[in-house]
């Protein structure tokens, strides 16, 4: 395993391939984290964009630990990403809930609609955080 999380040397293609499929597999966490927050809220009565807003805080945090840890090599410290990463973050949570709300409007239930939002923002996301927020 530590041997995956090694980075390629150089700044090629090997390199970004090496770093967007870090940033998908552990996507996988943070859309756990993101969803499990979410089911939990959609539970007790709340909203769905509202649940999905506070469970992609969850999600966002969790991000930016393993992002910060494993994928990008940051040229600034943790406060400089970290201030950047709460401005894309607040970006991404409006995208994610204008296009949740879209969706769902348009009549596509609940998760099938977050899927779609979460599938739709992954290279965008992956594309901030690896020219802007750890660079």
């Amino acid at each position: 395993m530590r041997s995956v999380l090694r980075r390629p040397s150089g700044s090629g293609w090997l390199q970004w391939l090496h770093s967007f499929s870090l940033h998908v597999i552990t996507g996988f966490a943070a859309v756990a984290i993101h969803y499990a927050i979410m089911y939990a809220f959609l539970r007790g009565g709340l909203a769905p964009v509202v649940s999905s807003a506070i469970g992609f805080v969850g999600g966002a945090l969790t991000r930016f630990i393993l992002s910060y840890a494993r994928i990008f090599t940051p040229t600034a410290g943790v406060h400089a990403a970290g201030g950047r990463f709460v401005v894309a973050i607040a970006a991404q949570l409006a995208m994610n809930a204008a296009l949740l709300t879209a969706l769902t409007s348009a009549g596509l239930a609940v998760w099938p609609a977050q899927v779609a939002t979460t599938l739709a923002l992954t290279l965008i996301n992956y594309l901030v955080y690896r020219w802007w927020v750890f660079r």
